[in-house]
């Protein structure tokens, strides 16, 4: 008899979420971390990232409180004390994700680097354990692009970022997306000079209608934005040298180029686990094609036709698709028609299914709406009326939805619950919303689709008819 029934090697967000369901059920679950428990999100992405990002949105809201006809003195920035609020956030949340936590829940927590020894057995720091099932959630790295002379230039990563004790002069970013553009936002507002250089352009999965207006609110705030900059050489300094020749000095260099998953210390070959560039593959339920007692979750995980999403709430959600097959063996597989993804700059910029570019390279016949920010109620009353939402729609149906503004992040949902549920645009039109919200901007975008077919010459004639009857 196996040594246990589940297996799962890596304690983020989607091993966590799984070994807690299956621990709770009564079946015997080893745990396998080698680092911190909690992985990546807790540690050096999500959280610590929100919470620098709430230190600098509040300094820069002081800042701007002149347009409300407040007078405040230029925020002072405590850089230990800000540090401190950002280990205060990961020390709140820590012990949701402990080792204490999954103990008392009946899991057996094993710390130590795991591979595979055979298709259904592991060696964890020298004991080997055997499982009917195992699951690999072994996330990320940061990517490390092979830019001559960067190996020999201290530089930072998400992994690193946040212990950082003395604040940047100046702020050097490789990379130009959602990590890239969030830590520019944050350590702009908290005082620093901060250059993004972007290979191609800044944001370039998501809408370029929305990302221009992203642009300019960063450009405004003094952030300088390099696209279409391509680093050819690292210097000490340090330095990073351009195709054109040109040279961008700072004090600190922040690498955000993108993710690899973390596959190299598996010894995925023993196992008969096939992998990729991208990951470990997988059918759409997130099993492993070559070997059926092994499923991958998070952004480890490949699957066939769809490839890899690296975000924390994609591993939570692969959680629960491996829970109904490999625990209940119900049918599920991955779809990602309505996913939503949130690049939390200050505004927000927030998508849900598919940009309208991507609608029209799969040959769909679309309307676009649109509604900008500047035309609600509660923009106006904020002063902040910067950000549009975006609507892709066919056949009656929702297919996209992007919005740029505040809180894009939390109107999202709503959006990304139609697509998946296929609401009918005009119940998305008629729903009651309370004023004043920004959520009314995405109302305003579906209504109008139907204002042509309220004010056409039939239906003035019909209302003009109903008119004359007593």
């Amino acid at each position: 008899m196996p040594d246990f029934d589940l297996a799962v090697i890596g304690a983020g967000a989607a091993g966590l979420s799984i070994t807690a369901v299956a621990a709770q059920l009564g079946l015997r679950v080893a745990l396998i971390e080698r680092h911190r428990m909690g992985g990546d999100c807790l540690n050096f992405g999500c959280v610590p990232s929100k919470a620098l990002l709430a230190a600098s949105h509040t300094a820069q809201a002081a800042g701007a409180a002149g347009r409300f006809g407040i007078r405040l003195p230029t925020p002072e920035i405590d850089w230990s004390a800000v540090h401190s609020h950002v280990r205060g956030a990961i020390d709140a949340i820590a012990p949701i994700d402990s080792e204490a936590r999954f103990r008392a829940l009946g899991a057996k927590v094993m710390r130590g680097e795991a591979h595979f020894v055979s298709p259904g057995a592991l060696m964890v720091d020298g004991h080997r354990i055997t499982s009917r099932r195992i699951v690999i959630a072994a996330g990320s790295s940061p990517a490390m692009p092979p830019i001559p002379g960067l190996d020999r230039v201290p530089f930072l990563t998400n992994t690193s970022l946040f212990d950082l004790t003395e604040r940047p002069a100046h702020l050097l970013i490789m990379g130009g997306g959602p990590i890239g553009l969030e830590m520019a936002d944050a350590f702009a507002g908290l005082g620093c000079r901060v250059t993004v250089i972007e290979a191609a352009t800044i944001a370039g999965k998501e809408d370029p209608e929305l990302v221009e207006g992203l642009r300019a609110c960063l450009s405004a705030r003094g952030i300088t934005l390099l696209e279409g900059a391509t680093v050819t050489a690292v210097e000490s300094g340090p330095a990073l040298i351009l195709s054109d020749d040109r040279r961008i000095s700072g004090t600190h260099l922040l690498v955000a180029v993108g993710r690899q998953p973390n596959l190299a210390d598996l010894e995925l070959a023993a196992g008969n686990v096939r992998a990729g560039r991208d990951g470990v593959v997988t059918d759409t339920g997130l099993r492993s094609v070559t070997n059926r007692r092994v499923y991958a979750v998070g952004d480890i995980a490949a699957p066939q036709g769809i490839g890899p999403r690296a975000f924390t709430h994609v591993g939570s959600y692969h959680a629960g698709i491996v829970i109904r097959r490999a625990l209940f063996r119900l049918p599920a597989r991955v779809n990602y028609a309505a996913l939503p993804r949130v690049t939390y700059t200050r505004p927000e910029l927030a998508q849900a299914g598919v940009t309208e570019a991507e609608a029209r390279a799969a040959g769909h016949r679309i309307s676009v709406v649109r509604s900008s920010l500047a035309d609600n109620d509660r923009a106006v009353t904020e002063a902040d009326p910067a950000g549009l939402v975006k609507l892709i729609v066919s056949r009656g149906r929702l297919l996209g939805a992007g919005i740029l503004a505040a809180n894009a992040g939390e109107m999202i949902g709503l959006w990304g619950l139609a697509i998946s549920q296929r609401v009918k645009l005009s119940a998305l039109a008629s729903q009651i919303l309370p004023y004043p919200t920004r959520s009314e901007a995405g109302k305003r975008a579906v209504g109008s689709l139907f204002l042509p077919r309220l004010f056409s010459p039939s239906t003035r004639r019909l209302v003009q008819l109903l008119a004359r009857l007593p």
